[in-house]
């Protein structure tokens, strides 16, 4: 009797129509992980100001296994994009983009310029502004250096839009 209601279910199952076995994904796991994390690590490339082309993040799950195959090759594993502001500068290596969480408020990376007009609107020193610690997830991911500021703009419901501003540390 289990035999037989395996057999109805694979009939229904091939009985599928195409527009949703199409989104059924029947890859392997482990190319899928793959996947996500490239995509993260081109956009945290891309946020912290390399030259990453559109068309490399917004490869498809089935764009990205017909090119990374069945087996990769070491060539396929390296990511290296230039720095926009110095392209001799490049970083290679590295499943979450942790900016894009629902949760997380907008972080904004302040010029040097912006971070001395701060300084100066408010007449304060980096000592005075609250502290972001440079192993912070954030700060980690965009590869802030101690002395940076960062504008952190909060948005909820019950508190309404508010900025604040943190100095790495």
């Amino acid at each position: 009797m289990e035999e037989q209601g395996l057999d109805e279910m694979m009939q229904d199952l091939n009985a599928v129509p195409a527009c949703i076995s199409a989104m059924i994904d029947t890859g392997s796991v482990e190319s899928h992980r793959y996947f996500l994390a490239r995509r993260t690590v081109l956009e945290m490339l891309r946020d912290r100001g390399h030259a990453v082309p559109d068309d490399e993040i917004q490869r498809t799950l089935a764009d990205f296994r017909s090119w990374w195959e069945t087996k990769p090759e070491f060539d396929n594993l390296t990511i290296s994009y230039p720095l926009i502001s110095d392209s001799s500068k490049k970083i290679s290596e590295l499943l979450v983009n942790i900016t894009k969480h629902v949760l997380k408020p907008h972080h904004q990376v302040l010029t040097p310029e912006e971070k001395g007009e701060l300084l100066l609107q408010y007449k304060v020193e980096d000592s005075q502004i609250p502290r972001m610690l440079e192993k912070d997830a954030v700060a980690r991911y965009y590869g802030l250096q101690k002395g940076t500021v960062v504008k952190v703009t909060y948005e909820g419901e019950l508190t309404g839009s508010h900025v604040t501003y943190r100095c790495v540390v």
